[in-house]
């Protein structure tokens, strides 16, 4: 029996006892979850702390010295969860149940999966008295479903002590994306950024029985959402998407024409990598009038725009204006974050591609850039030379399956998964801390 075959029990344990703490954010409560993973990772040898800014609220770091100086490897992951309706399931989503191979619960894709993945891991190795040039440390937080603040970003900015590390796993990518003859297994490398306006109409209000006089903001608005509906800007791809849309074989000077080819080879891939090329723009709440027989003055419509790493303010606005084909609509800004990223090539890229080639013959790994935000931003600011990756490695559920299941009823993950990630996992601290 290999490795992954030895450690997927336990970790179906663990992942299934984790489940049952209901830490839905908010309110959290994350205490009861991760003082027992402070205890599984304590019995096998690993020195623990939790800290936070609150009470029931702390975080967890979990460290195991590897004999010898060098390097501090990271593996993060967030024990909250957003909520789920039992009505909607199948099985109990706080019942950490198995069904046909398969565990179900909320977390068991984002993200306590992963937290138990790495915990078994560490927890062997520590039992093992396994023995590396540097330290490993499983971080688990709290109150990353709300953006972190208590969680991730606290602890890098108030306990550097704690949670300084060189290199970092945590959520973003790693089931496996089937693309013609070749397995693709993503690295997420990069997060896009967060540019949420509001786009507002104006016009003359009067009385709803007689429309002619009046001159209505809510019909000026429609155009409007339509086009951010359905123009798309021109590309902005950057060192991640550019090394991937290489590694599918296509070239990124010519992304239109690349993501044509790319899609007629795998459909379901075209839309993630779509998303990843370019701004996006998603317009998702509309307000105008308050009184059903009068017609609106004002309208507005609030818009969900994402911009790749690296990019601003000045990049966001004109690839609206591209969009809105009118330059004399005020767009107001109401939310900026430059999205973050880590270099395409480094030690760790080389560690993930070694294990994968070898326990998945003929696999790949290739860079992501993820659409969404990770608690990695916080560690990438708090430590500038940190190479943070998204990387949980799922063989037998793939990308186009996983990634519907997020924050979705009957969330589940395969349990040979569990232990093909955990011996990733295990074996990684003997790779990159020689």
């Amino acid at each position: 029996m290999g490795l992954a075959e030895d450690l997927q029990d336990e970790t179906a344990e663990v992942l299934a006892k984790l489940i049952r703490f209901k830490t839905v954010n908010p309110p959290g409560n994350e205490r009861e979850c991760l003082e027992w993973l402070a205890g599984y990772l304590t019995d096998a040898g690993l020195e623990c702390e939790l800290d936070g800014a609150e009470p029931e609220r702390p975080n967890l770091v979990a460290k195991y010295e590897g004999g010898e100086d060098g390097p501090v490897l990271g593996y993060l992951s967030h024990v909250d969860t957003v909520l789920a309706d039992s009505e909607d399931w199948t099985e109990d989503p706080w019942g950490g149940e198995v069904r046909d191979g398969f565990l179900y619960g909320r977390g068991t894709i984002d993200m306590k999966n992963q937290t138990a993945a790495e915990a078994v891991a560490a927890a062997h190795l520590a039992r093992s008295g396994a023995r590396f040039k540097g330290t490993l440390k499983v971080i688990a937080v709290s109150d990353e479903e709300t953006g972190g603040e208590l969680g991730a970003k606290w602890i890098t900015e108030q306990r550097p002590d704690l949670s300084r590390v060189d290199f970092l796993l945590n959520e973003g990518a790693g089931a496996v994306m089937p693309y013609g003859d070749r397995r693709l297994y993503g690295v997420c490398v990069a997060e896009k950024g967060t540019f949420r306006f509001n786009v507002d109409t104006t016009g003359t209000a009067a009385h709803a029985s007689v429309p002619g006089l009046a001159e209505n903001a809510l019909l000026k608005l429609a155009p409007v959402i339509t086009r951010l509906g359905s123009n798309r800007p021109r590309y902005d791809l950057m060192e991640a998407t550019s090394a991937l849309v290489a590694a599918l074989g296509e070239d990124p000077e010519h992304p239109k024409a690349a993501l044509e080819r790319i899609a007629a080879v795998e459909p379901r891939l075209a839309p993630l990598l779509d998303a990843a090329m370019r701004v996006t723009f998603a317009p998702t709440i509309v307000s105008a009038g308050s009184k059903i027989n009068v017609i609106p003055a004002r309208a507005q419509v609030r818009v969900d725009c994402r911009v790749p790493p690296g990019m601003g303010t000045d990049v966001a606005l004109k690839r609206a204006r591209e969009v809105l084909q009118d330059d004399s609509l005020p767009v107001t800004f109401t939310e900026e974050v430059t999205g973050n990223r880590s270099p395409v090539e480094s030690r760790l890229m080389d560690a993930i591609g070694g294990w994968l080639s070898e326990n998945d013959p003929g696999a790949e790994a290739v860079p992501t850039v993820l659409p969404a935000f990770t608690d990695c931003r916080w560690f990438r600011v708090a430590f500038p030379d940190c190479v943070a990756y998204g990387f949980f490695p799922q063989r037998h559920q793939t990308v186009y399956e996983t990634w519907p299941l997020m924050h979705a009823k009957d969330e589940r993950i395969d349990i040979r998964d569990l232990g093909f990630a955990a011996a990733f996992f295990h074996d990684l601290p003997g790779r990159l801390l020689t």
